[in-house]
């Protein structure tokens, strides 16, 4: 698949990229896509839930009447769970989401995701740019010159660049991503895959 190749203006360059077949042309797999973001929302809960049980509840140890001969039902102490204020029964306990996923498993989704951004015609290829200083404006400037301001977008570098980084991390809707940090929950979750000319071949590289 061929790509015309973009400026920092919106513009069209004579230059054409073409995307490796064994990348961006695969035949999607759904279910690995899901298998992989569902284990990336997963890892980032942080499960820190917890109630008292009975046992942990405040209150004191003391039968409140005797076994029998009162007429009402056997009761405990006051931490019983059937009284207000006592303990919460089976309550969420802290714990760790994280679940696996077999690598081969996460490499096919994410040529999947690629595929489907490829096929939708939701990628942008741009040649390198740099920023001379961090400037929020100026990449809300060039977000404005693809009209993608109000969309979700992940830029993707070939390396670290310091101004570029710094210069979109106060908008909400975007994101600068390496080549080698890219995954499959950034591609599906974006309107538009903006990618750097040199960050093709990292991403062919790694993925």
């Amino acid at each position: 698949m061929k790509l015309a190749i973009h400026n920092i203006k919106g513009k069209e360059t004579t230059k054409k990229v073409d995307l490796s077949k064994d990348v961006f042309g695969v035949e999607p797999n759904d279910h690995a896509i899901y298998l992989d973001v569902k284990q990336y929302l997963a890892a980032q809960r942080s499960g820190t839930h917890k109630t008292k049980g009975r046992s942990e509840v405040k209150g004191s140890r003391r039968k409140l009447r005797k076994q029998k001969g009162s007429g009402a039902a056997r009761v405990g102490d006051i931490k019983n769970p059937l009284f207000r204020g006592g303990g919460r029964v089976f309550g969420p306990e802290p714990r760790n989401y994280a679940f696996k996923v077999n690598k081969k498993v996460k490499r096919i989704a994410r040529k999947s995701a690629l595929t489907h951004k490829a096929k939708t015609k939701n990628i942008i290829v741009l040649e390198d740019f740099n920023f001379k200083q961090v400037s929020t404006s100026q990449y809300v400037d060039f977000l404005s010159n693809f009209d993608l301001l109000d969309n979700k977008t992940v830029l993707v570098l070939a390396e670290s660049n310091k101004n570029i980084f710094l210069s979109s991390r106060n908008l909400k809707r975007a994101r600068v991503v390496l080549a080698s940090e890219l995954n499959t929950y950034d591609v599906m979750n974006a309107n538009k895959l903006m990618l750097m000319e040199s960050s093709i071949n990292e991403i062919v590289k790694n993925f």
